[in-house]
């Protein structure tokens, strides 16, 4: 096992699968206690017995990010295991409600802001009392290339990702000088389980948004979120990362 996170504590949400497993299981890997939070015990379970076969440390914290209980559980859940939080990785998300304004249902729209929004205030709200705690951390929050430029027919996952773009450079001024750094990662098409049934026909055309000619890898995501939270990334805070294969460059 590398050391890199040795003595530090992690919390993923969205942790049981695609880019916050990929992430939950490299934090392992480079020694952090990882806490792997997400809406079934099953998924957050299948997370914590991959790192804990590989020789990591993790346990699992259920719950809906969508509702701050939920959310403060899951930082407590990391104190009260590990004695500390220093990461987090506040990534869970939904797709929401595509097609036209006028037509999208309300209590889906609410629905996706509680999630893709809502949870990443809740989230920093609880976790930036602990880092300060600790002596300081790192937040890196999932936005999307969505929140980046706009999508016609995505209008409430656009608005969504937007926000959490402004809310972690507010975040990051806020802290930088008590020596927490909040950093977003914003990636393209990647290849995770919410693929796997998509049409031939539907990939082709996710593949040619991207100049580089292929989806993205969790993997691919997971280096540049790994680099955020280590003391690699010292300098970088209130930042934009995009993971896209040139797609924002469009």
């Amino acid at each position: 096992m590398a050391t890199q996170f040795e003595g530090k504590t992690a919390l993923v949400t969205g942790g049981g699968s695609g880019i916050g497993k990929g992430v939950a299981l490299a934090l392992a890997v480079e020694g952090a206690n990882v806490v792997v939070n997400d809406l079934t015990l099953e998924s957050a379970q299948a997370t914590v017995d991959d790192i804990v076969s590989a020789g990591g440390t993790a346990t699992t914290s259920v719950g809906d990010v969508g509702k701050p209980d939920d959310v403060k559980a899951a930082v407590d859940t990391a104190v009260r295991e590990y004695g500390a939080l220093h990461l987090a990785f506040n990534n869970a998300g939904i797709g929401g409600p595509q097609g036209p304004i006028e037509d999208m249902d309300l209590n889906e729209y609410l629905k996706l802001m509680d999630v893709n929004l809502h949870s990443v205030f809740y989230g920093m709200h609880f976790q930036v009392p602990e880092m300060l705690k600790a002596g300081g951390g790192s937040i890196v929050n999932t936005s999307s290339i969505l929140g980046l430029v706009g999508e016609a027919m995505a209008i409430p996952y656009v608005t969504a990702k937007h926000g959490v773009a402004g809310m972690t450079k507010g975040t990051a001024l806020a802290y930088a000088s008590q020596g927490i750094r909040v950093n977003s990662v914003h990636p393209g098409y990647i290849e995770t389980p919410l693929l796997d049934n998509a049409p031939q026909e539907m990939r082709d055309g996710l593949v040619a948004l991207h100049p580089i000619g292929r989806l993205g890898s969790v993997e691919e995501v997971a280096d540049v979120v790994l680099f955020l939270l280590s003391d690699k990334a010292s300098f970088v805070t209130g930042a934009q990362y995009t993971v896209d294969g040139g797609y924002t460059s469009r």
